[in-house]
């Protein structure tokens, strides 16, 4: 299934996902604000999946948080669709931020409904001020960087 789609990236890490009639607006479209959980959410299993789970950072008192998302509306998604997330961490400066690709298609067709990318900055989570990357950090974002290569 996934080995037969056109991924933007190689090596991605995946989300399996049903849209539900409540995920849906009034044009019977995937709400909007949908896809950002939905991104949120393979983004939290991907970095837990490669150890960077809550626990290490509470521990180094450390978050990359959000500073922007684009995203790119390429087709509709509906109720009852079965749809495949993809995301790569594509790039990091190894000091502040870094930044993550996704892709998310219908399994259907294997349409590309969307494509989106979030930056990210490094903040210390009792100041919330931008803070250098821990060194834990810095290993987890190689680690995926080296594993999702550009495509030739």
């Amino acid at each position: 299934m996934a080995e037969e789609i056109q991924w933007d990236l190689v090596n991605p890490f995946l989300m399996t996902i049903t849209v539900k009639a409540d995920e849906t607006d009034r044009l019977g479209h995937t709400n909007n604000q949908v896809y950002l959980k939905w991104l949120e959410q393979i983004s939290w299993q991907h970095v837990e999946s490669l150890g960077m789970d809550w626990a290490m950072h509470e521990r180094l008192s450390r978050a990359m948080a959000i500073t922007r998302t684009e995203i790119d509306y390429l087709a509709a998604s509906y109720d009852g669709d079965e749809l495949l997330l993809a995301t790569w961490i594509d790039k990091s400066d190894q000091r502040l931020t870094s930044s993550r690709r996704f892709q998310l298609v219908r399994l259907n067709d294997h349409k590309t409904i969307i494509k989106a990318q979030s930056f990210y900055a490094c903040i210390d989570l009792k100041s919330g001020r931008p803070a250098r990357m821990p060194k834990e950090f810095v290993k987890v974002h190689a680690k995926a960087i080296s594993a999702h290569c550009l495509k030739q």
